[in-house]
């Protein structure tokens, strides 16, 4: 097994912040205690990873590939309502993604945008809106299936866990933001719900989320999920800004993302899952992750070769917007 297998895959990493410290500073001797009190630093406050037993037990039960339903079948149900989890069930879903997010008098729901427009009949940001105003909103009103779900309601995180609990579906939390908010929330639900140990997963984007959830409580079983070029271009590859200059900035910082995302932020964080777009997904990336013991979830894999190939070729988990039929991603 190669030395950097050994040391956590932070040998590679590390060797390069050390030729890169050499050349900034002109200095071996400083560039060796810079990256050796680096290395002690990333040491001193990053977390082990849950039990390898109780992450199969999340991301592969019953022994076999997991099939997540994303924001609970978006494509098959009214996206991140209770009526999208109970249509996830019966579809044979072995678990769903949920969106949480925050109204401004602090109670968690389902939503996936910080705004209400997109999916309910309403309008204005979510973070403006309180508990009262969602609940009297449509979050069906924009889905294709509208007139099939007429009195679906903006669900409360609680309400969501108690009926994914009732269907046994496995939970990916995915949490947008407020990470100290989130973290407090997703508590109460692990002490009164403590099978979430067992059968859930808080993942984010943003890595201050997981590592918040982790010093919240070290034995939720976690994940870091990323797009390359996502801080340049949206989730359908167009550039988010037209000024040249500013593109290339977000560009330069998409790779310097990406890089700590594989290199440091994994290990800090002590995740046991990476959940990557399903391009990037192949062989070799999951023999890298898994030589660090870490699993790989793509998203979103919507065509049924594609689930195929997942399921046959790879072993690998997926999450789909629809667990009926071939479908485009919902972004």
């Amino acid at each position: 097994m190669w030395l950097w297998e050994e040391q956590g895959g932070l040998l590679g990493p590390f060797s390069f912040l050390l030729v890169l410290l050499v050349v900034a500073t002109r200095s071996p001797f400083n560039a060796c205690l810079l990256t050796a009190s680096l290395y002690v630093l990333l040491r001193l406050f990053s977390f082990e990873p849950v039990p390898a037993r109780r992450v199969l037990q999340v991301l592969r039960p019953r022994d076999r590939v997991a099939a997540i339903a994303h924001r609970g079948g978006s494509h098959d149900a009214p996206e991140n309502t209770l009526a999208a989890i109970r249509q996830a069930a019966k579809n044979g879903a072995t678990g769903v993604e949920l969106d949480i997010e925050f109204t401004s008098d602090g109670v968690p729901v389902l939503m996936h945008d910080n705004t209400v427009d997109r999916t309910t009949d309403g309008t204005g940001r979510l973070c403006d809106l309180t508990f009262e105003q969602i609940r009297k909103l449509n979050p069906a009103a924009n889905h294709r299936l509208r007139n099939n779900f007429p009195d679906e309601k903006i669900p409360t995180l609680r309400e969501a866990v108690t009926e994914c609990l009732n269907h046994n579906l496995t939970i990916f939390f995915d949490v947008k933001g407020h990470a100290n908010m989130a973290a407090d929330a997703l508590k109460k639900m692990y002490m009164e719900f403590p099978q979430l140990y067992n059968n859930s997963m808080v993942c984010s984007f943003l890595p201050e989320v997981i590592y918040k959830m982790r010093q919240t409580d070290q034995d939720v079983v976690t994940a870091l999920t990323h797009r390359p070029w996502s801080l340049s271009h949206t989730g359908d590859g167009k550039p988010r800004y037209s000024a040249m200059w500013q593109h290339a900035g977000f560009m330069l910082l998409d790779i310097l993302l990406d890089w700590s995302m594989h290199n440091i932020l994994w290990y800090l964080c002590g995740v046991s899952a990476f959940l990557m777009q399903k391009d990037f997904v192949s062989p070799a990336y999951l023999k890298k992750w898994s030589a660090k013991g870490i699993h790989v979830v793509g998203w979103t894999v919507n065509t049924f070769s594609e689930k195929s190939y997942y399921e046959s070729h790879l072993g690998s988990s997926y999450i789909t917007d629809s667990m009926l039929e071939d479908c485009e991603p919902h972004f």
